[in-house]
């Protein structure tokens, strides 16, 4: 006779974890338990929130907007309008500033964007991270459309976000005399050294079968004129540019101040001029452009909104531990409290 099988039991095994028997603890939280952690909060949020507004006001910075500045060929119309119907003019001005403090090393040049909203889903996923990776092909990814294709052949790099690279071309003068700046080791050491690699081999020759994207004035070998190791996918300006920002009005690293000569000690207060080869429109969709000198302390650049979130937090706990502070006073615990802080799983139910 064939033993019958009983059916497998879903059952959970009979152990103190299955079975939810281990040890808890729960804690019950009255106004007495809950003040002193409000009041520790506070106590340590608002001296570092004061600290940080410290540290940050010590950082220097200037900005210039140069987004209207006038055609040095024609100063009756500005730049913004010379290349409003043509991508591919150029426009030069020259705008004089004055530094009124000495601003100590190390300093960095930025650029800054308003109203450009790099965050839109469509333009973060406009790229292709395997092509940039130096592994080139023919078909590129179909995330690159429209900016996958021009003339019937393959763009590199492609995608909405490189053919948008940041164009103006920004240098400094000081009293008539070139300010030295340094286009390399503005962009992370991660990504320059694993997110972007050339493809093996002579750069022109690599990219013959490929376009240019469609708003670039100059091809990829080219980038760098100055230094043939900053040209291709390991452009230090393109690397910056492809890291996107999270918000509408952003600024990204452009130059570091070369501090040597009459610069080591910083870039001395007096008359610069700022030169601007214009390239890049903003105008059309409302943007500006900004130059940014700023150097920085222990916590970074320029940050107000770190020091007074802080502020912020600490001075909410203390009043919610004074409100509980209160309430404790008028409402005092009744005799039961101390029974109730006892319960345990094994305490039988009067």
């Amino acid at each position: 006779m064939l033993d019958v099988q009983e059916p497998k039991s879903k059952k959970p095994a009979d152990t103190a974890f299955k079975q939810q028997r281990l040890p808890a603890w729960q804690p019950i939280l009255t106004a007495r338990n809950v003040m002193p952690i409000f009041f520790a909060v506070a106590a340590a949020f608002v001296p570092i929130g004061i600290g940080l507004l410290y540290l940050t006001n010590l950082v220097q910075e200037f900005t210039l907007d140069y987004t209207h500045c006038k055609n040095i060929d024609n100063l009756t119309e500005s730049c913004a309008e010379h290349i409003k119907s043509n991508r591919n003019l150029s426009c030069n001005c020259i705008i004089p500033f004055k530094l009124e403090e000495d601003f100590a090393p190390n300093v960095f040049m930025y650029y800054g964007l308003t109203n450009y909203y790099q965050n839109h889903r469509r333009y973060v996923k406009s790229r292709d991270d395997f092509q940039l990776l130096g592994k080139l092909s023919k078909t590129p990814s179909s995330d690159c459309a429209p900016f996958d294709y021009h003339n019937n052949k393959p763009i590199a790099p492609c995608g909405a976000i490189a053919n948008s690279l940041f164009s103006d071309t920004l240098t400094l003068e000081y009293n008539d005399k070139p300010v030295p700046l340094l286009r390399t080791q503005i962009a992370w050491e991660s990504d320059k050294n694993i997110k972007y690699q050339n493809p093996k081999g002579d750069l022109k020759e690599a990219f013959k079968d490929f376009e240019k994207p469609i708003d670039w004035q100059v091809n990829i070998w080219e980038l760098d004129k100055e230094n043939d190791s900053n040209n291709g996918f390991e452009n230090e300006d393109l690397i910056v540019w492809m890291r996107t920002a999270a918000l509408p009005d952003f600024r990204k690293l452009y130059r570091r101040i070369e501090h040597k000569n009459e610069f080591k000690n910083g870039l001395p207060k007096g008359n610069y001029k700022l030169v601007i080869k214009y390239n890049y429109p903003v105008a059309g969709f409302g943007g500006t452009k900004s130059l940014i000198l700023s150097n920085t302390s222990f916590t970074g650049g320029r940050n107000l909104f770190l020091g007074y979130a802080y502020i912020v937090v600490g001075c909410c706990c203390f009043l919610l531990g004074l409100m509980f502070l209160i309430l404790h006073i008028k409402y005092k615990p009744s005799a039961n409290t101390g029974d109730i802080s006892i319960v345990s799983p094994s305490t039988s139910y009067q």
